[in-house]
Formats: C-alpha cells, sequence, structure tokens
C-alpha cells in the first residue's frame, strides 16, 4: 500500500458534533471513540469527548479528528489541525518517521511505538510547525 496524508482537526469539546455533520454532508462511514472508553489518561470531564474519531467517504473524502487533551493548550486557529501520515506498512512508516525523526529542528511529542489503537504511531512537529501524527492505519472496532 502506498502511504496516504489525511487532515486530523483538533477541537476542544466540538469533534464529534464536528464528525457528525462532516458525515452528514459526505456519508461514508464514521467513527467515534470518547476518551472514557479507553486507557489515555483524560479525567473523567473528557470521558465523553473524542480521543479519536474518523470520516471515510467511498468518494475518497478522509477527515480525522480529536478533542485536545485538556492538558494542551488550544486556541482555535492556532492548533486547529495535524497531519496525518498512514499506510498499512509497518516497515514504510518506520522509515519516512525516522526521517522526520531525525530532521534539523524536530520536536518529538510521542516517540514511535505502539499505541491503544495502533502497532506503530508517533507525533512529531517539524521545523516548519506543522504537527505530523505518524500511524499504521488497522480496523477499529
Amino acid at each position: 500500500m502506498s502511504v496516504i496524508t489525511t487532515l486530523h482537526i483538533n477541537f476542544r469539546g466540538q469533534a464529534k458534533e464536528a464528525l457528525e455533520f462532516y458525515h452528514s454532508v459526505f456519508g461514508g462511514d464514521l467513527v467515534l471513540v470518547p476518551y472514557g472508553e479507553t486507557e489515555s489518561g483524560q479525567g473523567p470531564d473528557q470521558a465523553d469527548q473524542i480521543v479519536w474519531g474518523q470520516v471515510m467517504a467511498p468518494s475518497g473524502f478522509h477527515v480525522m479528528a480529536y478533542d485536545i487533551q485538556d492538558s494542551l493548550p488550544y486556541a482555535a486557529g492556532d492548533n486547529p489541525f495535524y497531519l496525518s501520515l498512514r499506510s498499512t506498512d509497518a516497515a514504510e512508516l518506520e522509515q519516512l518517521g525516522t526521517a522526520l525523526a531525525a530532521s534539523e529542528g524536530v520536536t518529538v511529542h510521542v516517540p514511535f511505538g505502539p499505541s491503544m489503537f495502533s502497532p506503530y504511531y508517533g507525533k512529531l512537529t517539524d521545523r516548519f510547525g506543522v504537527t505530523w501524527i505518524i500511524d499504521v492505519i488497522v480496523p477499529w472496532g
């Protein structure tokens, strides 16, 4: 499989509403995973908020979103999105993720490794201020 990029939008408590709206417009499959169904370490105030969600339509439309953790600063417009780099090919993602992580001026937020929703996941911000989410695609559910 080739690598794809997907817009990953960040919200503060509005991810479910936004994803449901995009689903009503574009159709396809809707996935909503609340913090309360994961071992995310978030407090009870975020139990019903979305730790990971997506709309994927047969037309090719694909968007991911989540409610940013309460512990992180958030101002709409300051950190509204991540660029998600995804593939079913773990070796290809590992090669690309390693190259991004080794680049000058990078900040690694989550070192590469397994996560609750992917066998290979990492998060970093490159020297241009773009935050990347890198993960192996696996079926959810």
